[in-house]
């Protein structure tokens, strides 16, 4: 596995614990702003890990698809996929 996806993994780890504590959090009736800042920084967790895993694909997957002359599709691939994150 290599640097990226390491540190995506380790990322989402971090942000399934963090998800676990919130929903123990919000069971436990605890502070509604104390629940939210939580959510916020498994988002970002989130995000991070994302970039990370797109960071790799380019790094990877699309060079490779470029070096074979196919690469025109992989960019699609990610276009679709920013559009759909930016309409979110």
């Amino acid at each position: 596995m290599n640097k990226e996806k390491n540190s995506a993994l380790t990322s989402l780890k971090t942000a399934k614990g963090q998800i676990e504590g919130i929903i123990k959090m919000i069971e436990e009736g605890r502070y509604c702003i104390d629940v939210s800042n939580q959510i916020i920084a498994a988002q970002s967790l989130l995000k991070k890990s994302n970039m990370l895993i797109l960071k790799q694909h380019l790094n990877h997957c699309v060079k490779e698809a470029f070096m074979q002359d196919n690469g025109e599709k992989k960019v699609d691939e990610i276009i679709e996929l920013l559009s759909r994150a930016i309409d979110k």
